[in-house]
């Protein structure tokens, strides 16, 4: 069980006898503005900095801000640059199992699928007609996260019956994954809607006490941790990161 110490992880670093990794987040500007704030930390703590990664740089910059903050990090600092990784927005999407932890509540149905990610970009509130979200959702990108009121009995039933036509009529997976939002002081689920769920294991539906307008903003400002149990993206993120940092060089350089 964790507890929580008032100290920050320069002073950490000083107690164990450790040297620090600083990792910012791309740009040049607001990555060394950033890096600054924290070497002086480490120096203020007699932490020596073993190097600096660069995390989530754009492709198209990436090569600029390897040369720029290499260079920097050198002439100023004297540390290495260890690593400069792209960004890949695939690491950042949330799956359906962080949303359960986001709003401290379970998918009421498709827990098979509690680890699909989704792209927030993708995020669509319905607030439309039934026949106009059915024509949405047989438009868009089958893998979009839909959001809707708790009142709207005929989108939530508009959603289960589309989960069973294409279980019916297509070969392809349903990924459409819905969000229904309302908050419990105010409004709940009817009984024999939430009854209905039975027996949708492949269509993801979760309940949230939130308003629409929250739970999109929450869900916007969300930065998803890696999860040992959300082996893909472990798979992925390790496939990405490992040709981008030295790790050789960060082994000998933390152990000097």
């Amino acid at each position: 069980m964790g507890s929580i110490v008032n100290v920050n992880n320069a002073m950490v670093a000083n107690r164990l006898g450790a040297s620090m990794l600083l990792i910012a987040n791309g740009g040049l500007g607001s990555a060394f503005d950033e890096l600054e704030l924290n070497r002086v930390l480490c120096e203020k703590h007699n932490v020596p900095i073993a190097g600096v990664v660069i995390n989530k740089v754009l492709p198209d910059k990436y090569e600029q801000t390897k040369y720029y903050m290499g260079k920097a990090l050198k002439d100023f600092w004297d540390i290495p640059l260890l690593g400069c990784v792209p960004d890949r927005p695939f690491l950042g999407c949330p799956a359906l199992a962080d949303l359960e932890r986001l709003f401290h509540t379970e998918l009421v149905c498709g827990q098979m699928h509690r680890f699909r990610h989704y792209q927030t970009n993708d995020m669509n509130l319905i607030t439309t007609s039934l026949t106009r979200f059915l024509e949405n959702i047989r438009s868009k990108s089958p893998r979009t996260l839909y959001i809707c009121h708790v009142t709207r009995d005929d989108i939530i039933l508009g959603f289960m019956a589309e989960y069973q036509r294409i279980r019916r009529e297509e070969e392809r997976p349903f990924e459409a994954a819905l969000l229904v939002c309302g908050r419990k002081d105010k409004y709940q689920m009817a009984d024999e809607v939430r009854d209905m769920f039975e027996g949708l294991e492949g269509a993801p539906v979760m309940v949230v006490g939130y308003s629409t307008h929250q739970a999109m903003q929450m869900i916007h400002d969300f930065t998803p941790k890696l999860n040992i149990d959300d082996k893909n993206r472990v798979k992925k993120a390790v496939e990405h990161y490992e040709p981008y940092i030295d790790f050789e060089k960060l082994l000998d350089r933390a152990s000097e």
